[in-house]
């Protein structure tokens, strides 16, 4: 009886994971996986931050929207399915 929303929301969360792997993809976050396994014993010297760009910011700023809808639909759907269970 409850599977087309269980159903759609699996689809949501595996289009949205999708959408976050094409990101990961595209910015070249797997590109070096040889270096990868030698960060934590490799030694750099400390820098000074670089100042954030807005478009930095603006990502963030999406990307923590993006968590705070998917929780938010994840709290309203088990509010749903318990309201209509009940």
């Amino acid at each position: 009886m409850y599977y087309p929303y269980f159903i759609s929301y699996m689809l949501f969360g595996l289009f949205v994971s999708l959408v976050v792997f094409a990101w990961a993809l595209k910015n070249n976050q797997f590109r070096d996986q040889q270096r990868a396994r030698f960060l934590p014993i490799l030694e750099v010297p400390r820098q000074r931050p670089a100042p954030t760009k807005l478009a930095n910011r603006l990502e963030m700023i999406a990307l923590l929207g993006i968590v705070g809808i998917t929780l938010c639909a994840s709290f309203s759907f088990v509010i749903f399915a318990i309201v209509k269970a009940g």
